[in-house]
Formats: C-alpha cells, structure tokens, sequence
C-alpha cells in the first residue's frame, strides 16, 4: 500500500471541509508541518478549530492561518507568542478554549485510543475548571476532561515508509504522536521517504495504521521561534 501523495496540496484537496476540527503537531515552531499548515491556508477552507499546543508566531505555522482568518476557535496551552492571536481573542474576534499543556496531550491521546473521557487534578480551582463536572477521588478532586477527536490531524515526522510508518526525531517528536492518532484521517509531512521494511520495527514511533497520507518536504524551513546569540 502506497500512502504517498506528489504534495501537500493534493493530500488535502479532497478532505478538507469548512468548520473542521483540525490537529496540528509541533511545539512552538518545533516539528510543525509547516507545508501541509501552507496548503490547508490555500485551500480557503474558514470556521476552523485548530487544535495545537499554540498557533505558531506572526507569519509562520498556524499564524498565517489566523492571518486569513481561518480558524475559528484555538484548543491550545500556550498563546504567548503571536499578536495577532492575542488581537483576535481580546477583540472577541477567536475562540479559545485554554487547555493546559499536559492535559492537552492526553485529550489528544485519549481520543486516539477511543477513551472518550478522564478526570485529573489539574486545573481544579481555576478557571480552567469552569463548568466542567467535578469528582472526589480519595479525598482529592478532580476534573472531567474530554478526549478529542478530531477530523483532520496534520503532523511532522522524520521518516516515513509507503505504508505511513512513522519515526519522529528528538524533540520534534512533541505533540505529534498524540496528533496523529486522535484523527479520522491523518497527513503527515516527513523530511525522507524510505521502501517498506526498511524501517526497522523498532523505531517506528506511529504504526501506519493511523496514517492514511503521506507528503514529501526533504528541505523544510525549520524556523527557530526565538534566536539568542552572544553579544
């Protein structure tokens, strides 16, 4: 089986509908799939809700999505580093359900392994527990969350085979082992396509059943989100 697609465009064309649920690996501007992020932007599609530990920075990863005004509502733990979300959601312009960062990965995780709901600690007596059930554990409480699942998760790797086998490298694993199972369909960009079975086994981080597509980007821009240098 041959997941491979020629480009980021023709891996969406067919899937990418208005008011979507999409999630986006990466960290920062760590392991993002920064091709198939320019792709979905070009596809017009609007009334997204993005689902990403943030929304990139001002004119790169999912800032330019927030740019064009695509997405509608940010499920995300971290808002610090782009203007432009933070104009839109003081503005009353974006949704934003805040989520905190370790719970965000295990919504992502839960909804991929069919759990459609657990309780944790975090966020109890804040904000993020508002309107949210509440439960008594051995005399400590604990919150509902949520899993998520989403109808398109785009996520970066490494290395891929035909059969959408995944190996992610170092810290840009992050968030997009979790992304890449808890979607429907699943595209993910990679840096090297390799034959099948030449991937050994034990390296595989995402099995292929959760991959239906596959796209080539060997030259990625790998932007750095903030540069510190010596004076």
């Amino acid at each position: 089986m041959n997941k491979v697609y020629p480009s980021a465009q023709t891996a969406l064309q067919d899937i990418v509908q208005d008011g979507q649920t999409v999630a986006v690996g990466g960290f920062g501007l760590c392991g993002i799939p920064e091709q198939l992020i320019i792709a979905l932007r070009d596809s017009g599609k609007r009334d997204l809700t993005a689902v990403s530990n943030n929304a990139g920075v001002d004119g790169w990863g999912l800032g330019l999505l927030l740019e064009t005004r695509q997405i509608r509502k940010m499920i995300s733990s971290y808002v610090g580093e782009n203007k432009e979300f933070e104009r839109q959601y003081l503005a009353g312009e974006l949704e934003l359900e805040f989520t905190p960062q370790g719970t965000l990965a295990e919504r992502m995780r839960a909804g991929g392994a069919g759990i459609p709901g657990f309780y944790t600690k975090t966020g109890v007596g804040t904000i993020v527990a508002e309107g949210k059930e509440h439960k008594d554990f051995d005399g400590q409480t604990y919150i509902l969350e949520r899993g998520i699942v989403a109808d398109l998760a785009l996520v970066k790797a490494w290395k891929a085979d035909k059969a959408g086998n995944l190996v992610y490298r170092k810290t840009a694993r992050n968030f997009n082992p979790m992304a890449a199972t808890c979607g429907r369909i699943t595209v993910a960009e990679v840096e090297e396509i390799v034959e099948i079975g030449e991937l050994d086994p034990d390296d595989i981080d995402t099995p292929g059943i959760f991959v239906q597509r596959v796209v080539l980007n060997a030259t990625p821009e790998k932007r750095i989100e903030q540069r510190t240098v010596r004076p």
